[in-house]
């Protein structure tokens, strides 16, 4: 992992056993990157080198890499997609975009849905929003009991220590947005016919919620940062730099992770092409 990457991976991480403070992270911090388009351009080529990264994990087929991606409406979650995985084989990564429970998962566990859309071996599974739902949405709407909530920090600790140690490395993001840069977003979503269909009034409800939500957030931070999979605050506002620090972070775990190319129980000379 260059250093230039590691300096700035232990500035966003959420030490495990610490507190946090949003407040304390700046949504419009450059971190080390300066010019906007060789920012892009780089992103783009790191892209790329992700692209070859995956599938030597798709062709060793061993362990998986689960990105989780959460934050507030409007923060990115879909930008940061198409931004750092658009040049990656479609075969070797899925996408699971969680919205509101059905009848059937309601009639199971919080987890149940989010075990089925784990990535199998050999591929990187993103998540759009995720099982952090439950311990996010649900306890600023009061969704579920407060003595559930406050269980589920250690349960979904524990199921991704279950993922970590069968082979699953996991990387969560939060993308860290300032309430006005989420009302530029929004009217945007209001002004522009073809983003219409992206507004939600329910966008609004929550919105009047904000604090509630930073608390929730904070709370979840501070209990679900661990070893096995931490959490890191991307500085949301400029999308640019959004998209670079989390190209760089998922590049160096690739790279750390170090997939190969099995060798078959052939060699090429032994065949002909005729």
């Amino acid at each position: 992992m260059a250093d230039q990457t590691r300096a700035f991976l232990e500035k966003l991480q959420v030490k495990p056993g610490k507190s946090i403070k949003l407040k304390e992270r700046d949504p419009r911090d450059t971190l080390i990157f300066e010019d906007e388009e060789l920012t892009k351009a780089a992103t783009a080529q790191l892209a790329q080198e992700i692209d070859a990264l995956q599938d030597r994990l798709y062709a060793e087929g061993q362990r998986a890499l689960l990105v989780i991606l959460q934050g507030m409406d409007t923060s990115g979650k879909d930008g940061t997609i198409r931004g750092v995985f658009n040049s990656t084989g479609p075969i070797g990564v899925s996408v699971t975009a969680f919205r509101r429970p059905t009848e059937n998962e309601l009639a199971h566990d919080y987890l149940w849905r989010v075990h089925e859309a784990c990535p199998k071996r050999g591929t990187i599974g993103i998540f759009n929003r995720s099982h952090y739902e439950d311990v996010l949405v649900a306890k600023v709407h009061g969704l579920a009991p407060k003595k559930a909530i406050e269980q589920r920090y250690e349960q979904i600790n524990a199921f991704e220590k279950m993922l970590s140690e069968n082979g699953t490395v996991i990387l969560k993001f939060m993308l860290h947005i300032s309430k006005e840069e989420q009302r530029e977003r929004l009217q945007e979503r209001l002004d522009n016919p073809k983003k219409h269909w992206k507004f939600n009034p329910g966008d609004l409800d929550d919105r009047k919620n904000w604090g509630d939500f930073q608390d929730a957030y904070e709370t979840m931070l501070d209990n679900c940062s661990t070893t096995w999979a931490p959490w890191y605050v991307i500085p949301g506002d400029r999308k640019w730099v959004r998209n670079a620090a989390i190209a760089h972070i998922v590049k160096a775990t690739l790279e750390d992770m170090n997939p190969h190319y099995p060798q078959p129980p052939w060699k090429p000379s032994d065949f002909k092409i005729e």
